[in-house]
């Protein structure tokens, strides 16, 4: 880099602290190509993350404009450069992209690149992923390649903390997925218990109804009204199995909506009373609504397994620029102090390390007799 070594190495700082902000693959991708063009003063960066099946998974641009991109068309194949960066492991920086022999085109609508620099992304021996880029913004010198031995260097200390950003990420996402798939399966046995039950008054209900019907038609016809009546809350409860059991939308629905459903299935499922309030002002971050919407389940697991509630209230609403989630029952409450010294933990562990993670904070207020109050707090984007 033209400016010297202690800009870079403050450049390369900034790069890596702005990699380790983000959890979700895409954000990191993204993240990795625009630190990249910036520090190595390009014109266009991309990233690429190879299929099995001889493209990419994900490919990333950073200097293209939206229009320009979707112009280009699919995803590029792994041929040419591209593929020698994923299966050769070496890197390359050419004077000219399109002189090299392997060099095969690319769209009508792509943009001209000359001087290039590419590199592998390596986790241990396996290369998941590969940096490439093209046209150094200051002129190379006379038959020479923009980027400098030094360019090189530089993008090599990002590949390598890339890597470790990018499996971080995967096994973030692949944590969240599996803690989605725990979360439906309890709910499936919760659900599963509460309509046995149902179904098992039902038929107890029907076999006294079978037997009153020639001795007392009256008590007969009564609980043949409560068969009615308890099928159709087996089949509310069924409905309600079959809308809860899908991943949670938050995406598509946004957090308020997905927990006061979630809420109402509850509500159906248990004795206690239930009940939801709030609103946002705004969406939160993706990764601070997902921290909000599993620290209210385990609380709401919590309040309705073990505390004895017979009410439960859950009130999200916004509170400067995030917001705070606050549950209370009126349940049989505990001494926190005495639980976490038993080394109890009432997932209270993981509700703190779920608030910790996106920079919020959790409070637990109970007392044995006095019922329990969850609060968390985020601090929005």
């Amino acid at each position: 880099m033209s400016q010297g070594p202690g800009s870079g190495l403050s450049a390369v700082s900034s790069a890596l602290l702005a990699m380790s902000r983000h959890l979700e693959v895409r954000d990191v991708l993204k993240t990795i190509v625009v630190s990249a063009r910036e520090l190595l003063d390009a014109q266009y960066a991309a990233l690429g993350v190879p299929d099995d099946h001889g493209g990419f998974a994900q490919f990333v641009v950073d200097g293209i404009s939206d229009e320009q991109w979707r112009a280009i068309g699919p995803l590029p194949r792994q041929h040419g450069i591209l593929a020698a960066m994923l299966k050769d492991a070496g890197t390359e920086r050419l004077a000219d992209v399109r002189m090299d022999p392997r060099f095969e085109g690319w769209p009508a609508a792509h943009p001209e690149m000359s001087d290039f620099l590419g590199m592998p992304i390596r986790d241990g021996d396996e290369i998941i992923g590969a940096l490439f880029l093209a046209n150094k913004n200051h002129p190379a010198p006379d038959g020479g390649c923009g980027f400098t031995e030094e360019d090189e260097d530089l993008l090599a200390i990002l590949a390598q903390h890339a890597a470790i950003a990018l499996t971080n990420a995967r096994l973030y996402e692949r944590s969240r997925e599996l803690t989605i798939a725990e979360e439906r399966s309890r709910l499936a046995h919760e659900l599963h218990d509460a309509v046995s039950q149902k179904l098992f008054s039902l038929r107890l209900t029907a076999q006294a109804a079978t037997a009153l019907v020639d001795r007392d038609t009256a008590r007969a016809k009564d609980a043949l009204n409560q068969v009615a009546a308890l099928a159709a809350e087996a089949a509310d409860e069924l409905r309600a199995a079959v809308v809860e059991l899908r991943p949670a939308a938050l995406d598509e629905d946004g957090l308020v909506a997905t927990l006061r459903t979630h809420v109402q299935v509850l509500d159906r499922v248990h004795s206690a009373r239930v009940a939801y309030r709030g609103h946002l002002a705004c969406a939160l971050p993706a990764t601070q609504e997902e921290a909000v919407l599993r620290v209210a389940q385990e609380a709401l697991h919590n309040a309705l397994r073990h505390s004895g509630a017979e009410r439960v209230d859950v009130l999200l609403e916004p509170h400067g620029r995030g917001a705070v989630l606050r549950i209370t029952d009126d349940g049989a409450g505990f001494d926190p102090e005495a639980v976490r010294h038993a080394g109890r933990h009432l997932g209270l562990v993981s509700m703190r390390d779920r608030a910790d993670g996106v920079g919020g904070t959790l409070t637990v207020t109970s007392e044995p007799g006095q019922g329990t109050t969850i609060q968390m707090e985020v601090p929005g984007g």
